[in-house]
């Protein structure tokens, strides 16, 4: 098993101190890709790649665009979010995904990673929708957050 759990990537809590990210709307593209189980992604994860990334009708390399969801506040906590992403009529096999900066403050082109997502088993797909549904936009829930 490659994934291993969800994380915050290490090198993306540094580019956060450095001001390389902005989630406000509009401002940088973050996509998702998605992976199979032979993909080997952790919390030290730097960077996307297309190894071991899936491949299918529907799907398309470097994965699909995230809209923001507006940064805001709860409590003590920071967060944002994503509207959730469908790949329509895809026929693919995924066991995770990572969230990746195209844009960051250091340039266009880049590929900064964010989080890294695991599906907890193989999710298939044929010839249907597979969406990626990001959990509620809170202090304890949403997909990024800052305690």
């Amino acid at each position: 098993m490659a994934f291993t759990g969800n994380y915050m990537c290490t090198s993306f809590k540094q580019e956060l101190l450095t001001g390389q990210h902005n989630f406000t709307t509009g401002q940088h593209l973050f996509k998702l890709a998605m992976f199979t189980n032979s993909a080997s992604f952790n919390a030290a994860t730097t960077a996307y790649t297309t190894s071991n990334e899936v491949s299918g009708s529907g799907y398309t390399a470097g994965g699909g665009n995230l809209t923001n969801v507006t940064p805001t506040t709860s409590g003590t906590t920071a967060l944002t979010d994503f509207n959730d992403l469908t790949f329509t009529t895809a026929t693919v096999t995924a066991r995770g995904a990572l969230i990746y900066n195209t844009q960051t403050n250091g340039g266009s082109n880049t590929t900064d990673t964010v989080v890294v997502l695991d599906f907890g088993s193989d999710k298939t797909s044929t010839a249907g929708d597979f969406t990626i549904q990001f959990p509620t936009a809170s202090a304890s829930d949403a997909i990024i957050r800052i305690a």
